[in-house]
C-alpha cells in the first residue's frame, strides 16, 4: 500500500510541530524519517496513525483520505505501529500477548471471555513469534524479557493486526550494539517477508544509511529534504542542519 501525506500541519499553541509537510512512501518501500530532537518525527507518526488530529492537510492510503478516521479505523485500513516505548501486557507470556492481539484483530473478544486461546489464534501467534525471533521466548512472561526482546514483542503485536503499512518509532532506542544488529536484521526480514510499506524513525545514522531505500529529513516541523541515501548524504542543507561532516566519512 502507498502512504502519502499532503500539506500536513499540526500546531501546539504558537508552535508548528508539523508545518506543511508533503511526502509519499511508495508501496513496498523501506523508508527512514530522521531529524534532530524536537524535529516533529513522533508527532508526524501520531498524525498518520490517528493518535492526534491534524490542523490541516491530508493522510492517504492508496489514495483514500483517512485524515478524519479514528485509530481503530486506520488499523482496519491496514496501518500498524510499534512505539518507542514498547506496549504489551507485562504479566502475560509472549504467546498469550500474541494470541490476545490476534483474537482482538479477528473480532474474537467474546471467545476471550469464554475460552483462551480462541480458536485459530495459537498457530498465528507461533508464526509471528518465529518471524520476530521470539519462538524460544514464547512461554516467558513479557515483563522478564530483555529490552530488545520487549521491542520485538511490540513489533510482533503490531504484525498481529496484519498491517500493509508499518510505522516503527525508534526501534533500536536504548539498545547496545548486539541488540541493535539483531533488531535491524529482524526489521529487514519482516519487511521482505511481509511485503510491507515500512517507515521507521531512527537516530543511528549508520543504520539509516545502511538499510533505508529513501530518507526524509524533518527539521523544526518542516520537510528539509527527501530522497535516496546518496542524495541526503550529499545535501548541503541537511549536512548543515543535522548530519554534520562526520557522516560524510567513509
Amino acid at each position: 500500500m502507498k502512504l502519502e501525506v499532503r500539506h500536513l500541519t499540526k500546531r501546539f499553541g504558537g508552535v508548528a510541530a508539523i508545518d506543511d509537510v508533503t511526502l509519499a512512501f511508495p508501496s513496498g518501500s523501506l523508508s527512514a524519517v530522521i531529524g534532530p530532537n524536537g524535529a516533529g518525527k513522533s508527532t508526524f507518526f501520531n498524525l498518520i496513525s490517528g493518535a492526534i488530529r491534524a490542523d490541516g492537510g491530508h493522510v492517504l492510503i492508496d489514495g483514500e483520505d483517512i485524515t478524519a478516521h479514528g485509530q481503530a479505523a486506520i488499523v482496519r485500513r491496514g496501518l500498524g505501529r510499534a512505539f518507542q516505548v514498547a506496549r504489551f501486557f507485562p504479566t502475560m507470556t509472549v504467546r498469550e500477548n500474541l494470541m490476545a492481539a490476534v483474537a482482538a484483530h479477528r473480532g474474537q473478544w467474546g471467545d476471550l471471555m469464554r475460552r483462551f486461546p480462541p480458536p485459530g489464534a495459537s498457530p498465528r501467534a507461533r508464526e509471528i513469534a518465529a518471524m520476530l525471533g521470539l519462538a524460544d521466548s514464547s512461554d516467558r512472561v513479557a515483563a522478564t524479557l530483555s529490552h530488545g526482546d520487549q521491542k520485538l514483542l511490540d513489533i510482533a503485536l503490531a504484525l498481529a493486526l496484519e498491517p500493509k503499512i508499518l510505522l516503527l518509532d525508534e526501534p533500536t532506542a536504548g539498545m547496545g550494539p548486539e541488540e541493535r544488529a539483531r533488531m535491524i536484521d529482524r526489521v529487514q526480514h519482516v519487511w521482505s517477508e511481509q511485503k510491507l510499506t515500512l517507515v521507521f524513525i531512527e537516530h543511528d545514522m549508520d543504520i539509516v544509511f545502511r538499510i533505508a531505500e529513501r530518507i526524509a529529513v524533518l527539521c523544526y516541523g518542516r520537510l528539509l529534504a527527501a530522497g535516496t541515501p546518496a542524495a541526503i548524504r550529499g545535501d548541503p542543507a541537511v549536512i548543515a542542519a543535522y548530519l554534520g561532516t562526520e557522516v560524510l566519512a567513509p
